[in-house]
């Protein structure tokens, strides 16, 4: 008897009504311009007082004001037009951010669904053309999983815009299906270490084993290593001494959409 499929059933159904509902308000809230980016801290791994750079997320805000987090909308508007217009969304803040802050360094996340999408490279040149040391501190992040649906098409995007100055970050590394003999044509400045890993690392022989694994590759490819989902002192210390180059997690800063850096400029204004 074979199994029934999931889209036929009133399970099916209701999975896709919801996704229905999310697309539409997330496709409002882009026509309202109802978003903002909340930032997070990068720290260094030899000195967490010391933030690297910052990573910013998209927020979509519910007209109440109510802000919903990527991870509440992005699985229902990943393989459609309104993701990449999330990511059109995030890229624009993100310049703004980096023209408004001159000291500042920022992450955006994008898919690389996003490579040839008109609408997201002129939102960049544009960027770019207004501020030229836009580049040098712009990061852009690539899941590891969307990398690798387009594998040649990322290589050849990243080596376009590196001679902007352009970093790029491998995200959620080890959690994708990354082909390794794509991975030495990749042209990554650093890998994110996916947070599975990192969870309870001082006392998880099997993440420390992987973790170690990850690290070396980022290594042998002379990438920075960052570890992501850090929020305890045990796991912070743990992966110091491990010698990852860079921490990130709740434990050094919850994203915010009022960085300290905007307070302290508001202040003075």
């Amino acid at each position: 008897m074979s199994k029934p499929v999931v889209d036929g059933t009133p399970i099916g159904f209701a999975i896709s009504e919801n996704d229905k509902r999310t697309m539409a308000m997330v496709s409002a809230a882009l026509d309202e311009r109802r978003v903002a980016l909340a930032y997070q801290p990068v720290v260094l791994g030899t000195d967490p007082e010391q933030i690297a750079f910052y990573e910013g997320l998209i927020r979509v805000m519910e007209p109440s004001g109510r802000i919903i987090p990527a991870r509440d909308f992005m699985d229902a508007v990943e393989e459609q037009e309104t993701g990449r217009r999330i990511d059109c969304a995030a890229l624009e803040l993100g310049l703004a951010a980096l023209r408004k802050t001159p000291t500042l360094r920022l992450a955006i996340n994008m898919s690389a669904r996003s490579i040839g999408y008109a609408p997201w490279m002129r939102v960049l040149m544009a960027g770019l053309g207004q501020d030229a040391t836009v580049g040098e501190r712009l990061i852009l992040e690539i899941t590891e999983s969307s990398a690798m649906l387009v594998p040649e098409l990322v290589t050849a995007f990243m080596d376009d815009l590196q001679k902007y100055g352009i970093a790029f970050a491998l995200d959620d590394f080890g959690a994708g299906f990354t082909a390794f003999r794509y991975f030495k044509d990749f042209f990554f400045d650093m890998v994110k270490i996916d947070g599975q890993f990192i969870r309870s690392i001082q006392k998880d022989p099997d993440n420390q084993v992987l973790t170690r694994a990850l690290m070396s590759i980022g290594r042998q490819f002379e990438m920075v290593t960052v570890a992501e989902s850090v929020e305890t002192v045990e796991e912070a210390e743990f992966l110091r001494a491990l010698g990852v180059d860079c921490l990130q997690g709740y434990l050094f800063g919850a994203p915010s959409i009022r960085p300290a850096w905007a307070e302290d400029a508001r202040k003075r204004a």
